[in-house]
């Protein structure tokens, strides 16, 4: 089981190039794709849905080119776009069962499937109830369920956790980590603690380019003895904003504790610290918008 994506961009009218030669090979697993908005995410994520044609480049499934022959994929295909429309009227059941239907799933196997994936996103209470009276985030488990009635091989999932409360989102990350040993996944969000609980490699995106793709470790790796904690006055948080790349502040009694990124101590007071995942993905677009300098250092 393989997706590969080779020189893959994607042009739109007035010159705006949303994807410019993104290459990605996977396998099972779960791969969480991070960028700022407007990264080009949600193109890539359309294209290997075989909703929308890249410009140019191409994708292959299990060495079949997709664009050629899109039926390959979507019939072990889930997916949940990141907007996800349902009918009102209908029960979760009815919703359900209609897309089971339109997949070609069998009547019998499909109430089961269905009846398992409503316990699962925790809705077997609501599962008679018009969708047009769930809330956002009941709605968003009916979309996750949606995903998974053909048990898929590749599931990819655009922002899942948005409208989801805490307790939904750890019960969908643990739901990611148990499908992804037999499946790829693919997980795009700009929320990085998601992807940091769940993913086994992480692609980071922006202006369409791809800047990254790594293991958490590796990406670790990179910021290894680069992270530090300054504690600085209100006043002085503006210029220590202009000098370095601050991942995070918390403003306590003694000062701002400012979480830096930075080749060397950015104060003589600065203490060490273990990376994040954040600190990690902050460097990376760091590196792409300033390239000549290093990781968060003043030039």
């Amino acid at each position: 089981m393989q997706l590969t994506v080779e020189n893959l961009s994607k042009n739109y009218r007035g010159g705006v190039r949303a994807l410019d030669s993104v290459q990605l090979s996977l396998r099972p697993g779960v791969l969480g794709l991070l960028g700022p908005n407007g990264a080009g995410k949600s193109t890539l994520m359309r294209i290997l849905a075989t909703i929308t044609e890249a410009s140019s480049g191409r994708v292959l499934w299990n060495d079949k080119d997709i664009a050629r022959d899109p039926n390959a994929l979507r019939g072990v295909l889930g997916y949940l776009p990141q907007d996800f429309g349902v009918y009102p009227n209908l029960s979760a059941i009815e919703f359900l069962g209609y897309l089971a239907a339109v997949k070609g799933i069998p009547a019998t196997a499909a109430r089961r499937r269905i009846s398992e994936l409503l316990a699962l996103v925790n809705l077997a209470d609501a599962a008679k109830r018009p969708l047009g009276g769930y809330s956002g985030g009941m709605r968003q488990r009916v979309g996750i369920a949606q995903a998974l009635l053909n048990d898929p091989e590749l599931l990819i999932v655009d922002e899942p956790t948005a409208g989801l409360d805490p307790e939904e989102r750890v019960r969908f990350r643990n739901l990611l980590s148990e499908l992804a040993g037999e499946r790829i996944v693919i997980l795009s969000t700009h929320i990085v603690s998601d992807v940091e609980a769940v993913a086994t490699e992480i692609a980071i995106l922006a202006h369409g380019q791809l800047l990254a793709h790594a293991t958490p470790e590796a990406l670790l790796s990179e910021v290894t003895g680069k992270i530090w904690e300054v504690v600085v006055p209100s006043a002085n948080l503006p210029a220590l904003r202009a000098k370095h790349l601050v991942s995070n502040t918390a403003h306590r009694s003694d000062g701002v504790h400012a979480r830096v990124v930075a080749d060397s101590a950015p104060l003589a007071q600065a203490r060490q610290l273990e990376p994040s995942l954040e600190d990690a993905y902050l460097a990376v677009l760091a590196r792409q918008r300033n390239p000549v300098a290093t990781a968060g250092a003043a030039a």
